[in-house]
């Protein structure tokens, strides 16, 4: 029978399991640079999707800057809270009187007392019926009802489904007694429903028939549409809505009651937004730069190490940020302007020398506002297209984000060569595993043949000690 070892090192006497561990170790710590690697490039990938949450940041930021409607921004006050407005970046600053008579109101009609929300009110015996609810304005939507939607649940639900220009809603009087409500979606006289016309069924009719023209019907009038009427400056205006946009250029009015006299709204320019929306380019800028510092940190180690500091940035002399941070500090300042502002230090931001983070002067910024607020407009915002701070920052940061921008091409250089990186640590750790397992097979085939041999010499040995036992007897 053929000789087998279980254990390496039983046939030979030699500690060969050791040995193999050994050589396993060995040929294993080849792998250890490409794991490395593997971990710097990672790092990498991180700190690129950092990089490039940080710029979408900033970007956010400079977004809210590039927008000419600051520069020429108004507020409105009024002397009343029965009248308030919103301005855009068009208005004009002035002063206007107003009195409010009567506020918009949308209609409501309502059904007469039923006993029942649920119960079918509808001819049970008609075969179809179908609702056409019809607007002053000339629209209108017709309904078709089962018998089961002729109960006020389901006639509500039906109209509520079909965006007919009126909400439907159930009004508990007091226990077994309801309504059926119906209140215009909008206000005004045009928005009132002028007609509700049942045909296929006269029972159901006569609960929620309407005619404006009528002089009585089946569901009542309980609030009357009416439009809003008003005076500006003693000119009068009467609108279907409290929310009035058409009325004066720019301004949107509010009209919450009616007033008592006379009311002041008063339009004046209004810097703060400008001056929020400069702060939040500061605040913002300052942050990325913080971001790129903590990107590209660097801390010297002692000559001859064979590491690098465990907390520097993985972005340290990366080409891509420092592109990006050197090309976004030379778009802070605007020598195309047509106006004298032509830096943001003329504005009040300046720039640190050691950090380079922007410092901001509040009052100069507001004193530049006041005083030439168009002049700011054509540093930062420039004709919009081309020239401008915010303009060609905007330009810029949309540049290296996008999905053929620098911060892309980075991040897919990276992805590959992590992919290389792990194909060849994967081929190596094969080959690795496969010498092993030749060693293994080579050790056992030493176990098994210095097995023979030790069984050999032993065999010879007694064979050797019996001859020569033998011998001796004869003698």
């Amino acid at each position: 029978m053929a000789a087998t070892i279980t254990n390496l090192g039983v046939g030979s006497g030699l500690n060969l399991s050791d040995i193999l561990d050994s050589l396993e170790t060995a040929e294993k710590a080849s792998l250890t640079p490409i794991s490395t690697q593997q971990t710097s490039y990672t790092a990498k990938l991180s700190a690129y999707a950092t990089l490039k949450s940080a710029l979408t940041t900033f970007q956010t930021a400079n977004t809210t800057l590039n927008n000419a409607d600051l520069f020429t921004a108004t507020s409105a006050t009024s002397s009343t809270s029965s009248v308030s407005a919103t301005t855009s970046g068009t208005t004009v600053a002035g002063r206007y009187t107003i009195s409010v008579s009567q506020l918009a109101q949308a209609q409501t009609l309502t059904t007469a007392v039923q006993s029942s929300n649920s119960t079918a009110l509808g001819d049970s015996s008609a075969t179809s019926r179908s609702l056409a609810i019809t607007l002053a304005d000339g629209t209108s939507k017709s309904i078709s009802l089962t018998t089961a939607q002729t109960s006020l649940t389901g006639m509500r639900d039906a109209i509520n489904g079909a965006d007919a220009g009126v909400s439907a809603s159930i009004i508990k009087v007091a226990d077994g007694s309801y309504r059926l409500s119906l209140t215009s979606s909008e206000t005004g006289t045009d928005n009132a429903v002028s007609s509700l016309t049942v045909t296929g069924d006269d029972t159901l009719q006569n609960i929620i028939g309407y005619d404006a023209t009528a002089s009585s019907n089946p569901m009542t009038e309980s609030v009357t549409a009416q439009n809003a009427k008003l005076t500006v400056n003693n000119v009068a205006i009467e609108n279907s809505s409290n929310t009035i946009d058409d009325a004066l250029e720019g301004i949107t009015l509010n009209l919450n009651d009616v007033t008592t006299g006379n009311q002041t709204l008063t339009i004046t320019k209004d810097t703060s937004k400008a001056e929020n929306a400069v702060k939040g380019f500061v605040d913002a800028y300052n942050t990325l730069l913080d971001q790129f510092s903590s990107l590209t940190k660097y801390t010297a180690v002692d000559a001859g190490s064979d590491s690098q500091d465990s907390s520097n940035g993985a972005l340290v002399g990366d080409s891509t940020l420092r592109t990006i941070q050197t090309q976004l500090k030379s778009l802070l300042t605007n020598s195309s302007s047509t106006s004298s502002f032509k830096t943001l230090a003329q504005i009040g931001v300046t720039t640190d020398p050691t950090s380079g983070e922007l410092e901001l002067d509040t009052d100069k910024l507001e004193t530049a506002l006041s005083d030439d607020s168009d002049g700011v407009k054509a540093m930062i915002i420039g004709d919009g297209k081309t020239t401008g701070i915010a303009t060609t920052v905007a330009s810029s940061l949309t540049t290296w984000l996008s999905s053929t921008g620098i911060v892309q091409a980075a991040t897919d250089g990276v992805s590959k060569t992590l992919n290389n990186l792990t194909e060849q640590y994967n081929n190596m750790s094969d080959r690795i595993d496969d010498l092993i397992a030749r060693y293994k097979t080579q050790f056992t085939a030493l176990d098994v043949t210095m097995s023979k041999l030790t069984s050999t010499s032993t065999y010879l040995s007694q064979q050797f000690s019996t001859t020569s036992s033998s011998s001796s007897s004869s003698s």
